[in-house]
């Protein structure tokens, strides 16, 4: 994996460049630099609607006590698409173009999903909050079962309730007398 990371970032620059040559030899110098700075301008306008598009929809889905999964994916492939834009270059820009498009980008977050499901550890907690690992540990000695009918989860018992505001109460139940 960092093989093919180290691998991406040493060709990108190379393919922008090529791209940036062939570009500027058809439509001239003044139109590519244009055209960047105009893919620049229109991808962060995109961005900027998807993303609070996104968000809306993260707060109305754990208003409704589900977790936001699928809007985390999409701000996560939103990150992407701005970084991608921002960058100079028309192969940079084509891929952040992809990242923008909800129905290309859901087959690459269900491969995420399922890649981190396979090799890492994924946990979505009881208040929304997602953590994911691509650590891949087992505490069972191999790979977990896929439904073994098992939830884990913490718990702290409360043995008596508490009020919220106010000064406790007087009386019989709580052992204190009512005339004080």
């Amino acid at each position: 994996m960092a093989l093919a990371i180290f691998l991406a970032l040493i060709s990108m620059p190379v393919i922008e460049i090529a791209v940036f040559i062939e570009v500027g030899d058809r439509i001239g110098l003044w139109s590519t630099l244009g055209l960047i700075f105009a893919t620049a301008i229109a991808g962060t306008a995109l961005l900027r609607r998807q993303g609070l598009s996104t968000l809306a929809r993260a707060k109305a889905t754990m208003n409704a006590g589900k977790p936001p999964v699928r809007e985390i994916l999409d701000g996560v492939c939103l990150v992407m698409a701005g970084l991608l834009l921002l960058t100079p270059g028309f192969v940079t820009d084509a891929i952040g173009a992809v990242l923008l498009v909800p129905f290309l980008r859901w087959p690459l977050q269900v491969w995420v999903v399922r890649w981190m499901m396979a090799h890492g550890t994924v946990s979505v907690n009881a208040d929304g909050s997602v953590h994911a690992s691509a650590s891949a540990h087992w505490s069972t000695g191999g790979p977990p079962k896929k439904d073994d009918g098992v939830i884990d989860g913490e718990f702290v018992e409360i043995d008596e309730p508490t009020e919220r505001i106010g000064k406790p109460k007087s009386g019989p139940e709580n052992g204190k007398d009512e005339d004080r």
